[in-house]
């Protein structure tokens, strides 16, 4: 039997009369690295808000670590990383003062947050300026130090909504050479990403939600299953999605109907 790391029940989330998740039922098991995929608008961000503890559930069930999240939320929160959407950076600090705080409000004594926050620093390029505030900082600075605060005190789970969004590619190197040590060292890794050849590469199994429902969960390998391919090509996930929302029918905007291009 394999370790579950993130189990939900009929998971909801209603703003008004809009129903942004509807009933989920997600499992993650231990040690995937698991791509969570959908439309824009598909309930994505408001999905790992609920997991991470931002934003409440209208409804439904969920468990990290074989811990009810409602019952035990700090418990879970210790063991959980996150980069939002938005990152929220405090700004008028440095890099290096942004990690040492995050570090002691983990747990982790000053010692060793000294030392993973140099660690971190010099691994991700980040050590040549320690005098800049992040609010100097270029995006991709920040994204790579939005990720250094999330695995300094070594989470068991790591949650990461859109992070190679305006990343250049040797930031995008450094991410992912940071997530392949992990994924290594057995963290499972939630990705939600709209560059479908990064999570086909980086990811084993993938969830798409559309419309709020979770439409499609497995291995590629068992959603590439019925997806016709071309001839002896391997079917990729960006045709796996596109069958599976059905964005090559009626939801695809129709360019014959512009006229200024015809």
């Amino acid at each position: 039997m394999l370790e579950i790391a993130i189990q939900t029940q009929k998971l909801s989330r209603k703003f008004g009369n809009l129903t942004a998740v509807d009933g989920i039922d997600l499992q993650v098991a231990a040690g995937q690295f698991f791509g969570f995929l959908g439309p824009n608008g598909a309930g994505k961000s408001t999905t790992i808000k609920m997991l991470t503890g931002l934003l409440a559930p209208t409804s439904g069930a969920m468990e990290l670590l074989g811990l009810d999240f409602a019952a035990h939320p700090v418990n879970v929160k210790r063991q959980i990383g996150v980069v939002p959407e938005g990152m929220g950076l405090f700004e008028r600090l440095t890099g290096a003062e942004y990690l040492q705080f995050v570090g002691q409000m983990y747990g982790l004594d000053r010692a060793t947050t000294q030392r993973r926050a140099d660690e971190l620093l010099e691994f991700m390029q980040l050590a040549d300026r320690p005098k800049t505030l992040i609010a100097d900082y270029s995006h991709g600075m920040q994204k790579k130090l939005a990720l250094a605060a999330a695995v300094i005190h070594g989470p068991r789970i790591l949650f990461l909504d859109e992070p190679f969004e305006g990343v250049d590619a040797l930031a995008a190197g450094a991410l992912k050479a940071l997530l392949g040590r992990m994924a290594e060292r057995g963290t499972t890794i939630f990705l939600t990403s709209h560059v479908l050849e990064i999570v086909e590469r980086l990811c084993s199994h993938v969830a798409i939600i559309h419309k709020g429902r979770l439409v499609a969960q497995g291995s590629l390998e068992e959603l590439r299953a019925g997806i016709p391919g071309e001839a002896d090509s391997k079917t990729t996930l960006e045709q796996i999605f596109l069958s599976i929302v059905g964005q090559d029918g009626a939801e695809r905007p129709q360019l014959e109907e512009l006229s200024w291009l015809m």
